[in-house]
């Protein structure tokens, strides 16, 4: 990657510098080889594995928001949860990466004239897009194995949408804040595992317990199962995973303004 600033940065309005901005965040959002082939192949491959694991056997799971349990089907309830697990480690992995390694650019770019606004703004523009991306394959790679109507399909593809943003912002915050590669790595895969894992009845009998409200995974779990199975469309479990989005960005682009404010004293 280059890293030779735009000339006259310092003298260009915030709109010009904009698609700049974007276009450098982006291209480091998408250069990771291993994000991508995670991506192409891992989603599949795990689907597989999970699903033939489960088997299909009946289990109960409950809508919080409506008090329903529901009898539904082993594998197709581990496949909503797999696809949560696979999007928390390659978009948390992706965007945490590209941040932790283009961090020092951003400052160059800060200190050779680039409002931060602007860099905050492309940053969160690009994690959005990609993580978004993210999530649509792994809802499209889903069909192949399990086809919903598309009222229920739908439903899982916000939810995976949604837990999608939050493990980007998550990577993003992580990225400005830890000091070493591996401890952010640690912190997403580990949390990631554990997170989508406690939301599956079969792999943790106690998935139904109130305190797994308190994951980040719950209302994007919540509502992929409660629009798949029982046609119903909690959406104050989908906004309860977009608070975790936007708590987790905003606590990561604060962070990013304060590692680059020297830089935009000096500028």
């Amino acid at each position: 990657m280059s890293t030779s600033e735009p000339r006259h940065a310092g003298t260009a309005p915030a709109f010009g510098q904009f698609p700049t901005a974007l276009r450098f965040s982006l291209r480091n959002q998408t250069r990771n080889r291993m994000a991508a082939l995670l991506l192409l192949v891992f989603v599949p491959v795990w689907y597989l594995l999970m699903s033939a694991m489960a088997g299909d056997e009946s289990l109960r799971f409950k809508l919080y928001s409506t008090g329903e349990m529901l009898v539904v089907d082993g594998g197709r309830l581990t496949l909503i949860s797999a696809g949560l697990n696979a999007i928390t480690m390659i978009t948390g992995f992706a965007v945490f990466d590209a941040v932790r390694k283009t961090l020092a650019f951003d400052r160059r770019l800060v200190f050779a004239g680039y409002r931060q606004s602007v860099l905050v703004a492309a940053k969160t523009l690009s994690v959005g897009l990609v993580t978004t991306a993210v999530a649509g394959y792994a809802a499209l790679v889903l069909l192949v194995f399990w086809r919903p109507d598309l009222a229920g399909w739908a439903s899982v593809l916000a939810g995976f949408t949604v837990i999608a943003l939050t493990y980007g912002a998550l990577g993003l915050l992580l990225g400005v804040l830890v000091k070493n590669d591996l401890e952010g790595f640690f912190l997403i895969i580990m949390g990631g595992l554990m997170d989508t894992f406690l939301q599956n009845p079969i792999g943790n009998p106690l998935a139904n317990k109130p305190v797994l409200q308190w994951f980040p995974s719950f209302g994007p779990m919540q509502f992929g199962v409660g629009g798949a199975f029982a046609d119903t469309a909690l959406w104050g479990h989908l906004a309860l995973g977009l608070t975790w989005s936007a708590g987790f960005c905003a606590a990561g682009l604060l962070i990013f303004r304060l590692r680059t404010r020297n830089a935009a004293a000096r500028a």
